[in-house]
């Protein structure tokens, strides 16, 4: 039986791992010890590593016929050494694995204000971390034409599922979004959907091929949030200018302002034949409702 190893043992890893271990062994890489009761539950064996040590990685070597890179890069810097790191750890013995699927993010594509795009675009990447995923992916591009390996990327936007990851604590604090004449498009995808993607990316995803990993949303920050706030019951969050926004919100949240974009995701639905559970944020905020009712 063929083997998979995951790198970045993540919230959406995780969420794939029961499928995997139907199909595959799955090896999953933690930092920690107390990280591994929970992903052997799921069926994984696990491996203790650490990307910002490299002398940690010397046992991923030829251990693995698909990698699944979910881990993000460092904080800091125009680069990501923990993509480096690894990818020579896979290069350590002759027997490379066959593929690798990275998730990376819609944000390498910059600030298109408001206008469609396809991944034919290229990157213009506007935020430091940003461009440290444009880093990642070229570093990954170079390694699969160099060794043959098929390497696919999955850009992902907004993660959120029916539970987690919404944006519930700012509008619990009131916090205000863009009035609508400022506003800017978002993208989402569900964790669920996302998770899913790496399972087909591994046997359908093209070599040295870029997907835009997003749902049919097609919605503006303020929409995104008027949309939750009524599904768990909160006011909708206040609007106003851009200008009066600089002294209420952190950089962090302004820069995701600061890009608009709609993202056309044809390709995971033609190359990858996808069927998403969740087209929409509005169903995956009806089947919220429907399941805690």
């Amino acid at each position: 039986m063929k083997q998979v190893l995951i790198v970045g043992s993540g919230d959406v890893a995780r969420r794939i791992i029961p499928w995997l271990q139907r199909r595959f062994r799955v090896c999953a890489v933690v930092r920690r010890p107390e990280e591994r009761a929970a992903l052997r539950a799921l069926g994984a064996t696990t491996l203790i590593a650490d990307l910002d040590k490299p002398e940690s990685l010397g046992r991923l070597a030829g251990i693995a016929d698909y990698v699944l890179h979910c881990a993000p890069p460092p904080n800091l810097g125009g680069d990501d050494p923990r993509t480096r790191s690894l990818l020579a750890a896979l290069t350590r013995r002759a027997s490379l694995p066959r593929r690798i699927i990275y998730i990376s993010t819609t944000g390498v594509y910059g600030d298109c204000a408001g206008a469609w795009l396809d991944e034919s675009r290229p990157p213009r990447p506007a935020s430091a971390r940003a461009v440290r995923r444009v880093a990642a992916e070229r570093h990954l591009r170079r390694f699969g034409g160099r060794t043959g390996c098929r390497v696919s990327l999955l850009r992902a936007p907004g993660i959120y599922d029916g539970a987690e990851r919404l944006p519930v604590a700012r509008l619990e604090k009131g916090e205000p979004v863009l009035a609508p004449e400022d506003d800017v498009f978002t993208n989402h995808i569900h964790a669920d959907d996302l998770a899913r993607l790496l399972g087909l990316a591994l046997f359908r995803g093209r070599p040295n091929r870029a997907y835009n990993a997003s749902d049919d949303s097609s919605l503006k920050m303020g929409e995104y949030f008027d949309l939750v706030a009524d599904a768990v019951g909160l006011p909708r969050p206040p609007r106003l200018p851009r200008a009066e926004l600089a002294g209420r919100l952190s950089p962090l949240t302004l820069s995701f302002m600061s890009e608009s974009r709609r993202l056309k995701n044809d390709r995971i639905k033609r190359e990858l034949r996808a069927r998403l559970m969740y087209p929409t944020v509005a169903d995956a905020l009806r089947a919220r409702r429907l399941a805690v009712s």
